[in-house]
């Protein structure tokens, strides 16, 4: 077994550091507003049908340009993306921020995701690059503690500037500290010329690929509302078929130029863990969306209330991506990643046994334990994606994961908000959706012992 003695430089460490700014910068944004929703709809007059957009649509933007970021990354240089993404996402949170109505609202936030998909893929390969190769593990850990640490001071955060200043500043927090991670990363961080130069941007894979994936992951995401019946979900289901089979016929004729080359989504052990991911994804989004909404409707905690309620399940998820990360070269992905599973299964089986008069003391078990398993799977299952393929692609494999990640929990949410809808009351209905993921992250329990590598290395060194 692997010792793992390499040592750090103070660039380094900057660099680690820069880029775990950056980290939280957008991970944050995923969770801030979920408390301030309120005061919007208020100041802009609007309901819940509208302003959920300035959380949803963040999300399907990123889902749907994440690829197409890791692959820029990759063949034009992660700290060059990285730098435009940063730029694009503080011009778009200085004009949210300024906001004078609702559409100006919608369409700065879901522009600020254009800028979050160029740098997350960025930020993945660097973070990777910067390591030493029996290190690569801690990489992952780092990621995914600043993930859950970020998730869980999200609502918090949010929250407290709605209160104590106003929601505006939720988007104008955002200048100085984007401005210090991209000037450390500026100093401190090395660039690196990608190693294909002579590859170009396969357009009609982009333009194909990010027309399926919002007719999927929009399709998904109002369903919960409409129903799968719907002609809206049917129209944009068939959208998705249509623009995935022409991507998978332009990628076969385009060969190793393709969006996703061949080397990486023909890789076995890339795409065990894709599909491992694609499984168990929900589990985490449920757990964000169902435990303040069962306490806020049942136990009439306030949106704040609600909010920190999830902060055992974060903290205890953040300290086990470290220790994940730790172990990953002493242990190797399949153990790891299947401890992690079954403990999310265990989880959410105990979260499942859910009544009106269910407090928040007797959640906290299960929370922990979901935490325990998300910590132990997140780092192992990305930190394997990324060392299966070529350095070259560590960016472009970052950003397929995450984009499984968000596509399972679309689907998952989407299958959990039906349950909920034809469930005579919410704590039922939120406790046979979660005895449903359950068995999803059982069968994903069961890919990832079979499937998953016992222990990976980088190829070559990043």
């Amino acid at each position: 077994m692997p010792a793992l003695n390499s040592t750090l430089g103070k660039e380094q460490y900057l660099g680690l550091a820069a880029l775990s700014v950056a980290v939280f910068l957008v991970a944050n944004d995923f969770t801030a507003f979920a408390p301030a929703l309120p005061a919007i709809e208020s100041e802009f007059n609007v309901d819940i049908t509208t302003s959920q957009w300035i959380i949803n649509g963040y999300a399907l933007v990123f889902g749907v340009l994440i690829i197409t970021g890791g692959r820029l990354a990759d063949l034009y240089g992660r700290r060059g993306v990285f730098f435009c993404g940063t730029l694009i996402f503080i011009f778009f949170s200085i004009l949210g921020g300024l906001a004078v109505n609702a559409n100006m609202l919608l369409i700065s936030r879901a522009l600020m995701a254009v800028g979050a998909a160029l740098m997350w893929p960025s930020i993945l390969g660097m973070t990777y690059n910067l390591m030493p190769d029996d290190r690569s593990g801690q990489a992952g850990g780092l990621i995914m503690a600043v993930c859950a640490f970020a998730n869980a001071v999200g609502p918090v955060l949010g929250g407290i500037l709605a209160d104590l200043l106003s929601w505006r500043w939720i988007f104008l927090i955002n200048i100085p500290i984007a401005s210090i991670a991209l000037f450390v990363c500026w100093k401190v961080v090395p660039f690196t010329p990608p190693e294909q130069t002579e590859e170009k941007i396969d357009y009609p894979g982009v333009a194909t690929l990010s027309i399926s994936l919002f007719g999927l992951l929009f399709a998904l995401d109002i369903s919960g509302q409409i129903g799968f019946k719907h002609p809206l979900v049917i129209v944009l289901l068939t959208i998705f078929l249509v623009f995935i089979c022409l991507f998978s016929v332009i990628e076969c004729r385009i060969g190793r130029t393709a969006l996703v080359p061949g080397d990486v989504i023909g890789n076995k052990k890339f795409l065990s863990a894709s599909v491992v991911t694609l499984l168990v994804a929900v589990l985490y989004f449920s757990a964000l969306l169902y435990i303040p909404q069962f306490l806020t409707k049942t136990q009439g905690y306030s949106a704040m209330q609600s909010g920190m309620s999830l902060i055992p399940l974060m903290v205890v998820s953040g300290i086990f991506a470290y220790i994940s990360g730790r172990f990953y070269e002493l242990i190797g992905p399949r153990w790891l990643a299947g401890a992690g599973t079954l403990c999310m299964c265990v989880g959410m089986f105990m979260l499942s046994h859910l009544s009106d008069n269910t407090g928040f003391i007797s959640l906290l078990p299960g929370m922990m334990m979901l935490g325990t398993g998300i910590g132990l799977f997140n780092p192992a299952v990305t930190t394997a994606a990324i060392t299966a393929v070529s350095p070259s692609r560590a960016s472009l494999a970052g950003a397929v994961i995450y984009m499984f990640k968000i596509a399972g929990g679309a689907i998952g949410l989407g299958m959990n908000a039906t349950i909920v809808a034809f469930s005579p009351d919410i704590s039922s209905g939120i406790d046979r959706a979660f005895t449903v993921n359950a068995y999803l992250a059982l069968a994903g329990l069961v890919a990832c012992l079979f499937f998953v590598g016992a222990s990976q290395k980088k190829e070559v060194s990043g």
